[in-house]
């Protein structure tokens, strides 16, 4: 497109799967599929949909034909992923038959009936983690997407997601909260409202301007906090969008700190869908026509500044494989140019981070001593030599030496795949009294034995808990100190 990388045209199907992605709840068989030379196979299966209770269809089942009920089978090799989801997917309570062809070779016909399919793994979710004998309990909190469902009032909201982990976290007693956002590409705007909003009394969060008019200002009006202690948020080069509108206004108020990539990805614009099928009158046979996605606003932080182009510049910068190499909004061709308006005015008065200068020489302390965070940063600057290396030599003596030397380095950095933190991990609440989960207990309790492992290799989680736990530190200091001085 001409006018930004944001505007542009989707499909009917792909109106559906951005619509699905936010509520995260479909209608069909409850399997993700992927592309496979000529083939599109099954890449995973969701736990309690359909497919997943049928327990016919397997990872890596090569896709040949799929038939409707009562209707003739159609022969899909060749066809593109897309197209094939489109005659999978289907209304809840209808019959569609899958016939795949097994690792073995066997062909099966597998006969499913389709229903809601929850994607819970897009949701938020919590843990209590600790380094035993250093830190004080602490709680963390991921947060894949700022998901909503614009349909229905008591469906998914993110912001309520928050507050029931905040919840389950302050029933653990934990003394300070991480919020996870890497990777988080963003979502619905009112939900970032509503959950900065439980961090704070009541205030401004984002300002959101047309070309033309003046900025409308979106505040949190709910004077309660649902949060009142040391708060962290971790952010990377891939955290979009709502994700950039959080941690600003947090960092905006001084209410937590913000750790992560040099900066995050600097999306400042908003989008909307119009109907392409409401614009035009009659034209019944070509419809569905799909819909624009149009970038219509600019959103700006309570201080004025934008986060187009610029991101988010974090409180506390740790070295990872993006440190040195470009990406983000910046990177796309005619991205909207970065931009200023006036400031508003705002405070709180429920937990400020007021020493970050403080904080920062005690991370970077910890850091420049870790022969991880060592390696890490090597690793960040041989990821972008590699990127600047476009030539490659057609003398095989020469290029096998070059794959040779990659290797070794590579064998390097290996030890950053094994690595292990001193983090404990314990579930933030039993997953027996898992709400109206439609995944059973054992599927779950999988999950989240692989959550764990996966928080227990992340160092720079570990270093978060260390900053948190300064946090937590130094405001007691500061209390005992204010309480001596008021005697």
């Amino acid at each position: 497109g001409y006018f930004d990388p944001h505007t542009s045209y989707f499909t009917p199907q792909d109106k559906e799967n951005f619509d699905m992605g936010m509520s995260g709840k479909y209608e069909g068989i409850g399997a993700r599929l992927g592309p496979d030379k000529e083939y599109v196979k099954i890449t995973s299966i969701i736990p309690g949909g359909p497919a997943a209770k049928n327990k016919e269809l397997e990872i890596d089942d090569l896709i040949m034909r799929v038939a409707q009920d009562g209707a003739q089978p159609k022969e899909v090799i060749g066809f593109r992923v897309e197209d094939v989801i489109t005659l999978i997917r289907g209304k809840k309570g209808t019959g569609v038959t899958v016939t795949v062809k097994k690792k073995d070779g066997n062909v099966k016909d597998v006969h499913l009936v389709r229903d809601e399919v929850i994607l819970e793994e897009g949701w938020a979710k919590s843990s209590v983690i600790q380094i035993p004998g250093t830190t004080d309990k602490i709680g963390y909190i991921l947060l894949p997407s700022f998901y909503s469902d614009f349909e229905d009032n008591n469906g998914k909201s993110c912001a309520r997601d928050i507050a029931t982990e905040i919840g389950k976290l302050q029933k653990n007693n934990v003394k300070g909260i991480i919020l996870d956002l890497r990777y988080n590409g963003g979502g619905s705007l009112s939900e970032v409202v509503d959950m900065g909003g439980q961090f704070i009394e009541s205030g401004p969060m984002v300002q959101v301007k047309s070309r033309t008019g003046n900025p409308q200002v979106m505040n949190d009006r709910d004077n309660s906090v649902v949060y009142d202690g040391p708060l962290l948020i971790m952010t990377n080069s891939y955290s979009a969008s709502a994700s950039e509108i959080l941690a600003a206004a947090m960092q905006d108020y001084k209410r937590a700190v913000i750790v992560g990539s040099p900066s995050s990805f600097g999306k400042g614009t908003v989008q909307r869908f119009f109907s392409l099928d409401r614009a035009v009158s009659g034209m019944n046979e070509y419809k569905p026509l799909g819909d624009l996605k149009v970038t219509m606003q600019k959103f700006y932080r309570i201080n004025g500044g934008s986060t187009q182009l610029k991101g988010v510049v974090p409180d506390i910068v740790l070295p990872d494989n993006f440190k040195y190499i470009n990406v983000g909004e910046k990177e796309y061709e005619h991205p909207m140019e970065w931009t200023e308006i006036p400031k508003l005015n705002y405070s709180q008065n429920v937990y400020s981070v007021d020493n970050i200068e403080q904080l920062k020489l005690l991370s970077k302390a910890r850091t420049d001593t870790s022969r991880i965070f060592k390696l890490l940063d090597e690793n960040a600057l041989r990821v972008k030599n590699r990127e600047d290396m476009t030539l490659t030599s057609l003398n095989l003596d020469e290029y096998r030496k070059e794959e040779k030397s990659r290797d070794l380095e590579s064998e390097k950095f290996n030890s950053l795949n094994i690595r292990q933190t001193k983090l404990v991990t314990s579930p933030s609440a039993d997953f027996s009294v898992k709400d109206k989960s439609l995944t059973d207990e054992k599927v779950l309790k999988e999950r989240q034995e692989e959550w764990f492992r996966n928080i227990k290799k992340d160092v720079y989680l570990e270093e978060c808990a260390l900053i948190v736990q300064d946090m937590i530190k130094t405001s007691n200091q500061s209390k005992v100190a204010k309480a001596n001085t008021n005697k």
